[in-house]
């Protein structure tokens, strides 16, 4: 049990945080001695959102952005929670976990768990219509998803931090996750609740390594055409295969000025092709909340190089590649520490300031190219002069 004072500190995704004030709308003080754990709702949660109650069924708060965000981020915590709780052998009646998705009127209904280790990695959130119907809330508010899958990042805890290194190494060394038994149990459980609630009806979130999860899950539906609404907090962007993606397409750009002076540009056939591709095709646009001051996720924000394309029609199929890039929240505090830059606790803060960058990061660019590029069947050759 959490006892006030104690020296014993808990490590969430790379991060330690300090409570803040104590939430005034929420909850009823008991006498259990985890009422002062640093990761209790009332603690650290956000502490000016209102509850949900009849008036939603008019004026929906899930269509304000800021609320949406706040809970997709309280969502995530909320898994990390899950396994603190697993861990540390909480009771019902003291788990962390719950009250980070109870006040919005929702239900746990499946956690995802590593079967090498018995983690929890992730957790399906669905509307707990008994729960809102308490309030008077009879339907559920525009905009309010029916289930959310969120995914948490890497805990440095004992009993999970060698499977969580080992899928951090993956993803630094490929910049892909499709080899870890997370993402196929997270793709699984995508299409399951997709297929149940329809993919408009449907939420995907996750921090640091869980963002790098739910860009992927994501992104492998988007390849079908099953396009879920994703919100990624703190995505990683850091890599080496990314890195070498660089040196290949600086040596790509200075080729194709050298072939364009002794070849000629594509015809016009081509060009309205990748037009008629860009007009036809739906759009998948996750949204990515990053710190500029967190190296892990800050090279999201690069925007150098989008402008250098050699020929019209790549422009045309960058700008078409574009409009079905990311969403780009960016938080910039100046010089800020790791843990804090890093933190989820952030996009749910009171004193958040966010600039928005659409469609603007070269690598969120790249990382959807094949989703919208043509593929090679389609694309008409080169010809010599």
């Amino acid at each position: 049990m959490w006892k006030k004072g104690s020296s014993k500190k808990e490590v969430l995704q790379l991060q330690v945080v300090e409570p803040k004030s104590r939430n005034p709308i929420r909850r009823n003080k008991s006498d259990d001695d985890d009422d002062e754990h640093p990761y209790a709702f009332h603690v650290s949660g956000p502490r000016n959102v209102s509850p949900l109650n009849w008036r939603d069924l008019l004026f929906s708060t899930w269509k304000d952005s800021n609320y949406k965000r706040t809970v997709m981020a309280c969502f995530t915590q909320a898994v990390y929670l899950l396994e603190l709780d697993r861990q540390e052998n909480r009771n019902d009646e003291s788990a962390l976990a719950p009250k980070w998705w109870a006040p919005f009127k929702y239900k746990l209904v499946e956690t995802l768990t590593d079967e090498r280790d018995g983690s929890i990695f992730g957790a399906i959130l669905e509307w707990d219509r008994s729960a809102a119907l308490s309030d008077f809330v009879l339907v559920r508010p525009n905009n309010a998803p029916r289930a959310v899958l969120s995914f948490r990042g890497t805990l440095l805890k004992t009993p999970t931090i060698r499977r969580d290194i080992e899928d951090d190494i993956r993803y630094l060394a490929w910049e892909s996750l499709k080899g870890s038994i997370r993402f196929t149990s997270g793709l699984k459980a995508l299409r399951k609740i997709c297929d149940k609630y329809g993919d408009a009806n449907i939420c995907v979130a996750g921090h640091s390594l869980g963002a790098g999860f739910a860009l992927q899950v994501g992104k492998a539906l988007a390849k079908e055409g099953v396009f879920v609404e994703t919100h990624l907090f703190n995505p990683p962007s850091v890599s080496l295969s990314s890195s070498l993606k660089n040196v290949g397409e600086r040596a790509g750009e200075l080729w194709r000025r050298v072939v364009s002076v002794i070849m000629r540009p594509p015809v016009d056939s081509h060009s309205e092709s990748v037009t008629n591709l860009g007009e036809n095709k739906k759009k998948w646009v996750p949204h990515l909340y990053v710190n500029d001051s967190d190296y892990i996720c800050c090279y999201y924000t690069d925007l150098e190089g989008e402008k250098k394309l050699a020929t019209n029609v790549e422009k045309k199929l960058a700008t078409n590649i574009c409009g079905g890039g990311g969403k780009m929240f960016v938080s910039s505090k100046g010089n800020q520490k790791f843990v804090e830059a890093h933190g989820l606790e952030q996009w749910w803060a009171d004193d958040l300031e966010l600039q928005t960058a659409v469609n603007d990061s070269k690598l969120i660019s790249r990382q959807l190219k094949c989703l919208y590029s043509l593929p090679p069947s389609e694309q008409s050759p080169v010809k010599a002069r």
